[in-house]
Formats: structure tokens, C-alpha cells, sequence
């Protein structure tokens, strides 16, 4: 029997029509006398598997291939010890490890705190686990910057290499420092994906804030206007006076977001022009009154063309009324250097006045007003003595007998504002917001803590996760903190959580809850111990 057609590129057209359609193809009939003609679906079947069978047989070795240019450069950090390395082929592959109580958290979940540790320590993984590696960054961004580094020249080499990984060659973290004016750098800016050129610009102004704002300049005009407004996100690194002037200007751009981001830019820069306008604007909004005993707010009553070119929309995009919508964006652009030195007194005096209404002396109305523009202003221009004094101090205990305890309420200001203060004031303030008010409105509080979590904030969140426990609550209902005691309690507080676990009645959903908790605490101090630096002789 000789065929002299490969049949199948016909069986195939058979099947994607139907048989009803189009009936099996002449040239395949020869593979097998014993196909029943009758029955053309089983019959198609029979005879794609013969075909495959024929073409397998058949294939013949391609001529090897040329090696893909020189070979990675040497990569002279030290190999991650071996149990760390199989710690990390456990992570990459998502499994449960270890031994100890319960199962463990979402190990997907303690990769990126492995990954920025490993970095930390300068180690390299093993050559085996870098293809991994990438894939997890290529499935995960937030893991590229950290998984890159780590890959180093051989992860590079790979990414050349395979489609797949070539947002290697795109990250922060594998760019070269280039000599000014290198070639690479031009073709990057005016041929490259978006993404690239962002990216791209935002590592130059890191080094270069000067040839970066000239790189932007030289295009600015034929941007895009929503390119334009990443682009000038990126100017926040290195952010100085020598950028004013391209500010300046781009508050005149067609674009009101364009607008609205430099204003914002400019108002970080206490000694820029927009800054000085907007300190004037709020000097003639709110004034010292009644010999200081309180402050009067009379805020603008128009929106003019002045103020809008600086970033302030005529109609409140938020709902409030429009001259409560003007007042707020003058005085959080204005420089919270102004209220000293025009009042003589600190933050805390200040916010300790009375507000009143020019009409009104007596009302209150612009008292959260204020307060909350001078939160912005604080947050914008990271100003800890202002966001000290805003969120007051670190929430206390009641006195027996003195009625309700004392200190902030949590919602989304007090969460910027702890952002703003040094890490360790943060975690004080938190815990002792816990110990207070619990776990119930600390979310946000907590997310702004620098991980792991220190050991005083660590203790009040366990402290707090036993009398959530023993009021009755279900573990549910702390659902997001416990996902965060996962990550970034400190691991020393594993034993803490194993009497809590030991001490829960054994069929109720906190048992379960605190053996998780402590198996992962366990797991993570493991997982941190095998990255850390032998000691000497050891």
C-alpha cells in the first residue's frame, strides 16, 4: 500500500465541517482496510489517530539549532543555601510545607515577603529555579521588581531568549546605568511601548532628574493627554525647583487632569510660585480674630480664571457646595508653613481654635472643612509635625469613672496621616489604637504600618484576636485583618497564637482560625531564618 498524500490537512477540514458535509477524504482510506465507511464520525476518528500514529513514525530530527549568541554574563552574588532554595521551589509551586499545627496560609500570598528578603541578603536562586521565577513575576506585577533583581544577568539572558519574559527587559530593576546621551536611551523614549517609556523616565529622573525632565520636554507637545498625565507622575521623583518652570507651563495644558496634576506637583514645592498664589488665597480665607481666641473663614466667592489655571475646578466634582469646594483646594495647596508664622502658634493651638464664619462668628460649619484641607496639606507635603497634631495623641484608656476613652476614631485621613510619620511612631499609635477601640476599625491603620509588624503592634493584634475570640465574634467577621496577620505579624509571636489555638474549644472556627495562623507564623520564621547571613565559622 503507498500513499503519496499526507491526509491530514484533509481530515482535519473534515472535521471542522462535519461529516455530513464533507465526507472523509479519498487519500485517508488506504491507512486501515478495517475503517467502516458506514460510520463516518467513528470512522474520522479511527483515522486521525492512525494519521498521527503515521506522521510520528514518520518525523525525521531538524538539524540543531545555533546556541542563541554568547552566554550569561557571571553572576558573582552568592547561591541561596539549599533549604532556602527549596523553600522557594515550595512557594513557587504554591504548596503547603513544613510541619507544626494546622494548615498553612496561601503560600502565594508570603512569596513576595521570601522575594524581598532574598533581595535584601544579596543571594542569587539556583539556575533551575529562574524560569519559575519569572513566571510567577510574568503572572504577578507586583512581584517583578523584587523576582527580577533576583534573577539577575541569567534571567536577563533567559528573557531574550523567550517571548514570554520579555517584561524583563522592561523592569526598573535590570536597567543598566548609561552613559548621557547614550543611544539606547533615545530609541527607548521615541520607539518603545507606553509602559517601557514610563518606566524608562521614571528610572532616569532617579538618577538624572535634570536630563529627564529634558527627555519629557523634548516631546511634551506631541503627547498624548492621558500619556502626558503619567508622564508627569513620573516627575515626582526627584521632584525640585529646577522643574517649576515646565510646571508652570504645563498649568496652561488643554488637559483640566494634566492641570490638575501639575498644580498638585507644585503645591509639594513650598517655594514655587502656585504655592505662594495659594498662601495668599488662604491668607484672605481664614484670619486669626477675637485678640486669637478664634479663627474666621471667608472662603472666595468666585472661581476666577487665576484659580483655575492653578488647578481649582469651578464645579465641585465631590457634590460639596462650590464655595466650600474652593476653600478646601486653596488651603490644602496652600504651605502649612503659612499658619505659624502668620499666627504665632503651633499646630496644636491652631486646631485647638474655634472656627467661625465671617457672617457668624458663632458657627462651626467650616470647623471640618479646614481641618480636613490642612489634612491634605499634610499628607501632600509629608509634614509630620501637622499630621502629629491632626491625629492627636495615641488613643488612651478611660480613667475609672471618666466616661469613654480618649483619642481618634479610625477612618481613611488617620490612615494618610500615620503614613506620614516615621514607621516606628506609626506601629505606637496603632497599637494603641487597638488596645482601645480593637480590631473592628483598624484596618486601614494597619495597612499603613511598615511589615513585619512590630513586636509591641504584633502583641495588641493578637491581644485583640483573643478578646474577639472570646466575645462570641466569628473569625469572618475580621476576615481582612486576619489575611494581614498572615504576612506581617512578627514571627515571634507564633507560641502566643499556639496557647490561643491549644486554649479554643476544638470544634469552634477559631481553632481552626488560630492554628492556620500560628502553622503560617511558624512557616514564615523558618522561611526568614534560612535567608539570613551564617555567622562566622558556623
Amino acid at each position: 500500500m503507498t500513499i503519496t498524500q499526507d491526509p491530514w490537512e484533509p481530515l482535519r477540514t473534515s472535521a471542522l465541517l462535519g461529516t455530513d458535509r464533507r465526507p472523509l477524504p479519498a487519500t485517508a482510506l488506504p491507512l486501515a482496510d478495517t475503517v467502516d465507511p458506514s460510520d463516518p464520525a467513528t470512522a474520522l476518528l479511527e483515522l486521525a489517530a492512525l494519521a498521527t500514529v503515521r506522521r510520528r513514525a514518520g518525523a525525521l530530527p531538524v538539524p540543531a539549532a545555533e546556541p542563541p549568541g554568547p552566554p550569561a554574563p557571571e553572576d558573582p552574588r552568592p547561591e541561596l543555601p539549599e533549604a532556602a532554595a527549596r523553600r522557594l521551589a515550595v512557594l513557587l509551586a504554591g504548596r503547603t510545607g513544613g510541619s507544626g499545627g494546622g494548615t498553612l496560609a496561601n503560600l502565594a500570598e508570603l512569596l513576595p515577603q521570601w522575594l524581598t528578603t532574598a533581595r535584601a541578603a544579596g543571594l542569587r536562586p539556583p539556575a533551575a529555579l529562574i524560569p519559575g521565577l519569572l513566571d510567577a513575576a510574568r503572572a504577578r506585577s507586583e512581584l517583578r521588581s523584587d523576582a527580577v533583581a533576583l534573577a539577575g544577568p541569567l534571567g536577563r539572558w533567559l528573557a531574550a531568549q523567550n517571548p514570554d519574559w520579555r517584561f524583563v527587559l522592561r523592569t526598573g530593576a535590570t536597567e543598566p546605568a548609561r552613559q548621557p546621551d547614550d543611544p539606547a536611551d533615545h530609541r527607548l523614549w521615541h520607539e518603545g511601548l507606553f509602559a517601557e517609556r514610563v518606566t524608562h523616565l521614571t528610572l532616569l529622573r532617579r538618577r538624572d532628574p535634570a536630563a529627564g525632565l529634558e527627555l519629557l520636554r523634548g516631546t511634551w507637545s506631541t503627547e498624548r493627554a492621558e500619556d502626558r498625565l503619567l508622564f508627569l507622575d513620573a516627575l515626582q521623583d526627584g521632584l525640585s525647583p529646577a522643574d517649576e518652570p515646565f510646571l508652570e507651563a504645563a498649568l496652561g495644558d488643554r488637559s483640566k487632569n494634566v492641570r490638575a496634576t501639575a498644580a498638585e506637583l507644585l503645591s509639594t514645592l513650598p517655594g514655587s510660585a502656585l504655592a505662594g498664589r495659594m498662601a495668599e488665597r488662604a491668607g484672605a480665607a481664614v484670619r486669626l480674630a477675637g485678640s486669637g481666641t478664634h479663627l474666621l473663614v471667608t472662603p472666595p466667592a468666585e472661581c476666577d480664571e487665576r484659580m483655575q489655571r492653578d488647578g481649582i475646578t469651578p464645579k465641585s466634582p465631590t457634590g460639596r457646595g462650590e464655595r466650600a469646594w474652593w476653600f478646601g483646594e486653596v488651603v490644602a495647596a496652600a504651605p502649612l508653613s503659612l499658619w505659624p508664622a502668620r499666627t504665632g502658634l503651633t499646630p496644636e493651638q491652631l486646631l485647638a481654635l474655634r472656627v467661625g464664619d465671617s457672617l457668624d462668628e458663632t458657627s462651626s460649619s467650616w470647623a471640618d472643612d479646614l481641618r480636613e484641607a490642612w489634612a491634605r496639606a499634610a499628607v501632600r507635603q509629608h509634614d509630620a509635625d501637622w499630621a502629629r497634631a491632626l491625629l492627636g495623641p495615641p488613643p488612651a484608656p478611660p480613667v475609672r469613672g471618666a466616661g469613654r476613652a480618649r483619642g481618634a476614631r479610625a477612618t481613611g485621613a488617620p490612615a494618610k496621616l500615620l503614613a506620614v510619620l516615621p514607621p516606628e511612631e506609626r506601629a505606637a499609635w496603632t497599637a494603641a489604637f487597638i488596645e482601645v477601640h480593637g480590631l473592628g476599625e483598624a484596618f486601614q491603620l494597619l495597612g499603613a504600618c511598615t511589615t513585619p509588624w512590630t513586636p509591641p503592634l504584633s502583641t495588641a493584634v493578637v491581644t485583640a484576636l483573643a478578646r474577639a475570640a472570646a466575645s462570641g465574634a466569628y473569625p469572618w467577621s475580621h476576615s481582612g485583618v486576619l489575611g494581614m496577620t498572615e504576612r506581617s505579624l512578627a514571627p515571634e509571636t507564633a507560641a502566643a497564637v499556639e496557647e490561643l489555638a491549644a486554649g479554643a474549644s476544638p470544634d469552634s472556627a477559631w481553632s481552626e482560625t488560630f492554628a492556620r495562623l500560628a502553622g503560617t507564623l511558624r512557616f514564615r520564621a523558618a522561611m526568614l531564618d534560612e535567608l539570613r547571613p551564617a555567622a562566622p565559622g558556623a
